[in-house]
């Protein structure tokens, strides 16, 4: 069997490195499975630095698309083009897509049009604001695909809603926790803790990525001055983009305090800041979920999480876009002031295993694609 993973952003990889691993340790186990991975995007990206893959223990993409763009239907376009003509020279027995991006559905309406199996990793997450981009993504994703891989039995109870068929959703669990049970011995402590002097449990980590949080500049400036106010002394730890760290900058002002605004840090050093901070502050979902797993308090600029299992028992609080509840909910969390939290069903790290036993399985039963004829 021949699986296709299409990646379309650098988060995606930290999904699919598990699926590969699995995939590898299947196929030394006899079986005749294979997979190659393709990325939507250029070779040379910036942000697809050499030590992501080495942390990773991943290869690069077998083949790179070289899309890039800003204007998302001009890229689902050139997505659908390119990787329809991908296929045409490379047939693959299923295609997994990742997450809920423009390059994702555009992967995913060409695999169907192909007559290809369709996994979607991660199914069933929703903002339920038809107004989101990703939102319309999700939905065509999900409506299109033969395998839905949910990390969690509200994205099931979504599937469900939503007329899928019982029979095409599969509850594989959190893949990004098997990532996190496989490297936590490979943390690497950050050069950056000692050059700030930081102690362990006596920081706070902050990221931004969203760029509907970053344009609005005079709540960003409000949200800003409330959790460095709210931190007083308290250091915080800003490893953020050239785009997030100008928006912050220019929020924030000279006199940034506490704030300390530093490079990016790879995979596995982000990973040791992260598990030895006293609190995290975020919009990422995906940081949200890992502080859930250490069990770290997590404070995320939202108003909705599609990963609401790290709310109901984990460790995350949503304070939204709003910087008085910023400011009350850090000061919580810096006084100790915290809820308990525990992990999620099926956050085991042996996600990536089930999902290739599922493809295993499916393949066998003969499942068809739905565009496929009988």
């Amino acid at each position: 069997m021949n699986i296709c993973i299409v990646v379309g952003a650098r988060p995606n990889f930290m999904k699919v490195a598990p699926i590969v691993r699995a995939i590898g340790k299947a196929k030394a186990a006899g079986e005749s499975i294979g997979s190659t991975l393709v990325y939507a995007g250029r070779a040379d990206d910036p942000t697809l630095e050499g030590s992501l893959f080495d942390d990773l223990q991943l290869a690069r993409p077998d083949v790179c698309l070289g899309v890039d763009c800003e204007n998302l239907n001009e890229l689902t376009g050139q997505v659908m083009t390119k990787f329809e003509a991908y296929l045409h020279s490379n047939p693959a027995d299923v295609v997994i897509v990742v997450d809920d991006l423009a390059s994702t559905m555009a992967a995913a309406i060409v695999t169907k049009k192909q007559g290809i199996r369709l996994a979607h990793l991660v199914a069933g997450t929703r903002s339920f604001d038809i107004h989101m981009p990703k939102e319309i993504n999700r939905l065509v994703i999900d409506g299109l695909s033969d395998l839905l891989f949910t990390a969690g039995i509200s994205n099931n109870s979504i599937t469900n809603r939503e007329g899928a068929e019982q029979s095409r959703v599969y509850m594989v669990g959190n893949i990004l926790i098997d990532n996190l049970r496989f490297y936590r011995g490979l943390w690497r402590r950050p050069e950056i803790v000692d050059q700030l002097g930081l102690e362990d449990g006596h920081y706070v980590v902050f990221t931004l990525n969203r760029k509907a949080l970053m344009a609005d500049k005079d709540n960003l400036r409000n949200m800003m001055r409330a959790m460095v106010g709210a931190a007083g002394n308290v250091p915080i730890v800003a490893p953020l983009r050239e785009r997030a760290a100008e928006a912050v900058r220019e929020a924030v002002g000279p006199d940034t305090g506490s704030l300390h605004i530093v490079e990016p840090l790879g995979y596995l050093e982000f990973g040791w800041l992260t598990a030895h901070a006293e609190g995290i502050v975020t919009d990422s979902g995906n940081v949200a979920e890992e502080a859930t797993f250490n069990g770290i308090p997590c404070i995320t600029l939202n108003s909705y999480t599609e990963h609401i299992e790290t709310v109901k028992v984990g460790s995350n609080v949503l304070v939204g876009e709003d910087s008085v509840r910023l400011a009350e909910t850090m000061t919580d969390m810096l006084a100790g002031n915290w809820k308990s939290c525990s992990l999620p069903e099926r956050w085991d790290g042996r996600t990536a295993e089930r999902i290739v036993q599922i493809l295993n399985s499916s393949k066998e039963l003969g499942v068809r694609s739905k565009g496929e004829k009988e």
